[in-house]
């Protein structure tokens, strides 16, 4: 049963929430640099952020509108503090703490002060919110997002509040879904929790009303975001391999339920927490059949629902055992917590690692620092390992990107705009020594576009290799012009 919070005393009300924050934070601070390493997709983040906000709506106009919010968001903070390692994931330490904070907070109100503590210590724990808690990306974000909208949800399921708890609920939503639209799935979580608890018609009517809100706030970059779709072109369709990991996900959530003996018609974490788990994964599954989106990333701010699960499950196990080892009973959720931790000390130290990530732009880069020298030349194949460039511009330092058309900038683009193949060729053949940025071998894809294809015949035929270094999945080779 839940306790009533108001028979709480306020030093653990406070705790509940104060202390998975702080352990969050911990987490995420833990080798938050991963031996100064980025990966692609925070390159991504680097390299706009950089930009002024008015080349990032340039940019938008072609591509990434989806992340536009996100990107605004970080230029401001690479304004304020600099384009770092810590300042590109420091905002997402922050938002998964208050993610954990908020799960701290609606399991206490649901299921009992254990429930509150264990769910938002185990939020952390979770392989994936390890990820993504240091990625210089929206998802720990909408993670937050997600954890506010459903504890003001739970507020005003209680009785409290009205019309201005409303409109923080549409518009937490409405800032979640800017920053990543596929976050509207939080909607359906949340009526089956209002279905599940039996609400009157006057809250389904202002959920409603809220909801339509933030729907029709988020409906323009929806669909401008859908006309840049190539972007996701290269997610694989759905196959059952690919649910294995969200089915073994809902059999421990299913069980926490199951463990909080939730009642129908009655506010439980159950009614919170499954939906909240269940429906985006299975939503995004549909959607998937349609059309490929099937990522655990987009989906991250379900998890919040498994650790308010996993807390409830705590929360019973404590109960379970109260009346006959009341001592031991109070040390249950600390001890679980330390086993799991030393369970998952292996992944976590792999999470912390460059190797974790498929690349590091960052270490590419310092080898075409040791191996560049005055008037060589540099390719990138494919044209998207130009982020290497673009992420630590000293490190090319005097070496000319010979196949370069029109910069990122200026085209509004991630890696800019290439010339003709038989430019490039020109251009390589006037060369001495050329600098090629690619990816390690066993990541490499294999050569599709006609300018790599080019690229690649030509070096082949009229240069010879005499520098070849792979470091953290990316390759750099020197080629020199034979005699």
């Amino acid at each position: 049963m839940a306790s009533d919070i108001s028979d709480t005393p306020n030093s653990r009300r406070r705790l509940v929430w104060l202390i998975p924050v702080l352990w969050t934070l911990i987490s995420g601070l833990w080798g938050l640099s991963r031996q100064h390493s980025v990966w692609r997709d925070e390159a991504a983040t680097w390299q706009v952020a950089t930009r002024s906000a008015g080349e990032i709506g340039h940019m938008l106009g072609q591509v990434d509108a989806v992340h536009g919010l996100y990107y605004l968001l970080m230029h401001g903070v690479f304004e304020v503090f600099g384009a770092t390692t810590t300042a590109l994931r420091l905002p997402s330490v922050l938002a998964m703490a208050v993610a954990a904070g908020c799960v701290g907070a609606i399991g206490s109100r649901l299921a009992g002060f254990w429930a509150g503590l264990g769910g938002g210590l185990a939020l952390a724990l979770l392989p994936a919110v390890q990820f993504y808690l240091q990625e210089g990306r929206p998802y720990a974000l909408v993670a937050a997002g997600a954890g506010v909208s459903t504890l003001v949800l739970v507020t005003l399921l209680e009785g409290r509040g009205g019309r201005a708890r409303w409109a923080a609920y549409a518009g937490v939503v409405l800032g979640c879904a800017l920053l990543n639209w596929l976050s509207l799935l939080i909607l359906p979580a949340h009526a089956v929790t209002l279905a599940w608890v039996r609400a009157g018609r006057a809250v389904w009517l202002r959920w409603a009303v809220a909801s339509a809100a933030a729907v029709a706030g988020a409906l323009p970059l929806v669909l401008f975001s859908r006309s840049q779709s190539d972007q996701v072109s290269w997610i694989p369709p759905l196959t059952w391999h690919m649910m294995i990991g969200p089915a073994i996900l809902l059999a421990i959530g299913g069980l926490g339920a199951w463990l909080d003996r939730p009642r129908a018609g009655r506010l439980s974490a159950a009614a919170v927490g499954l939906p909240l788990l269940a429906v985006p994964q299975l939503a995004l599954a549909g959607v998937s059949l349609a059309q490929p989106l099937f990522l655990d990333r987009y989906v991250l701010f379900s998890l919040l629902g498994l650790a308010l699960l996993i807390g409830a499950g705590l929360a019973a196990a404590v109960r379970a055992a109260e009346p006959r080892f009341p001592r031991a009973a109070a040390l249950l959720v600390p001890a679980v917590v330390a086993v799991a931790v030393v369970a998952l000390l292996p992944q976590s130290l792999a999470k912390r690692a460059p190797a974790s990530r498929v690349d590091d732009v960052l270490a590419a880069a310092g080898i075409v620092d040791r191996l560049k020298a005055p008037g060589d030349a540099v390719l990138f194949v494919p044209a998207a390992r130009r982020d290497t460039a673009l992420v630590s511009p000293r490190a090319f330092t005097g070496v000319t990107d010979i196949a370069l058309a029109l910069g990122p900038v200026e085209s509004g683009t991630l890696k800019g705009e290439e010339a003709d193949p038989a430019r490039i060729r020109d251009a390589m053949l006037a060369q001495r020594r050329i600098l090629l940025v690619t990816d390690a071998a066993k990541v490499a894809r294999p050569v599709s576009a006609a300018r790599d294809r080019m690229k690649t015949a030509v070096l082949a035929e009229h240069f010879t290799v005499i520098e070849d270094r792979q470091e953290r999945g990316r390759r750099v080779t020197l080629y020199t012009r034979k005699d």
